[in-house]
């Protein structure tokens, strides 16, 4: 297990490659909330497309503070654990990441399971600790 002062190339790799993301927040209450996800890195941040109306929104509204974890789908005994804070929340770009996170992870063009009047939102999180281990 190594403690990382910052996302290494190898740790990177883990967020971009077509590993499944769980994401915890905190309800109002203070207990946690976690989802699993689809997951994009880019440009230091860890990128996170969900749905207007969605619990993790809400719950990243109130508190900012998350973590990510991925296990690479390939070697389970590879990991990443990331805390870190929503920086920017937006829909700008929204709709085209999720077409290409459905590319990576369904091998389609287009979101296949969008609703009629969904909004999509993209968290933009910074990460503040990395807990990275490999065998």
């Amino acid at each position: 297990m190594k403690i990382l002062k910052e996302m290494t190339p190898e740790v990177e790799k883990l967020f971009k490659d077509k590993n499944f993301a769980s994401i915890a927040t905190m309800m109002r209450d203070c207990s946690p909330q976690v989802t699993p996800v689809w997951v994009d890195y880019d440009q230091g941040n860890i990128l996170i497309n969900t749905a207007e109306g969605r619990t993790k929104v809400r719950n990243v509204r109130n508190n900012p503070m998350v973590a990510v974890s991925v296990i690479d789908s390939g070697n389970p005994y590879t990991m990443v654990a990331v805390r870190g804070r929503v920086v920017e929340q937006t829909s700008q770009g929204a709709d085209e990441h999720i077409d290409k996170l459905a590319k990576k992870y369904l091998g389609v063009d287009k979101y296949p399971f969008r609703a009629p009047d969904e909004k999509r939102v993209l968290l933009k999180i910074k990460p503040e600790s990395v807990i990275f281990m490999s065998p």
